[in-house]
């Protein structure tokens, strides 16, 4: 709370300003801090980062089995011979970035402090997998990414590292 006359920070239970002396009429009460963005919407971002992994993880597999399967008799059939190698390698790459996501979802989850700049790294990443990756990397930005989010983190990962 803070003095009419002067704008001074009041304590709780003072009865005079120390700016200006004016007396306080009623009680001074100090109001309940609100949480942070951070503090807020870190437990979602790190479960839908889990999700969106296990999706990338499955859709992975199954263009892995497609590609090895299907299209490794595909030049009998007439398809390319460049077509199983490249979906092969595709399947991988987003294996990658699934287990990425498993670890990022992870280490927000347990706030360590290399966590968020992964996250932010995998969200720019998953903006052109439409529309679940872009919803969830727009909404990782959103939480993370701003330089007062920043500081939040940094005071949630030296909290837990104190505990």
């Amino acid at each position: 709370m803070f003095c009419d006359r002067c704008g001074t920070s009041l304590q709780p239970g003072q009865t005079f300003c120390s700016g200006c002396g004016r007396q306080i009429v009623g009680t001074v009460t100090q109001m309940p801090m609100r949480r942070g963005r951070v503090q807020e919407h870190l437990q979602l971002v790190g479960i839908l980062w889990l999700a969106i992994s296990a999706l990338n993880a499955i859709g992975a597999v199954a263009l892995y089995i497609v590609a090895n399967t299907i299209l490794a008799r595909g030049h009998e059939a007439g398809a390319p011979g460049f077509l199983q190698p490249l979906l092969s390698v595709v399947a991988i790459l987003i294996m990658a970035k699934a287990a990425l996501g498993f670890v990022a979802g992870w280490g927000l989850l347990q706030r360590e402090p290399w966590a968020r700049i992964l996250t932010l790294v995998l969200a720019f990443i998953s903006l052109f997998n439409v529309p679940f990756g872009t919803a969830v990397g727009v909404y990782t930005m959103w939480v993370l990414l701003p330089g007062e989010s920043e500081r939040e983190y940094e005071l949630m990962t030296a909290e837990r590292v104190a505990a």
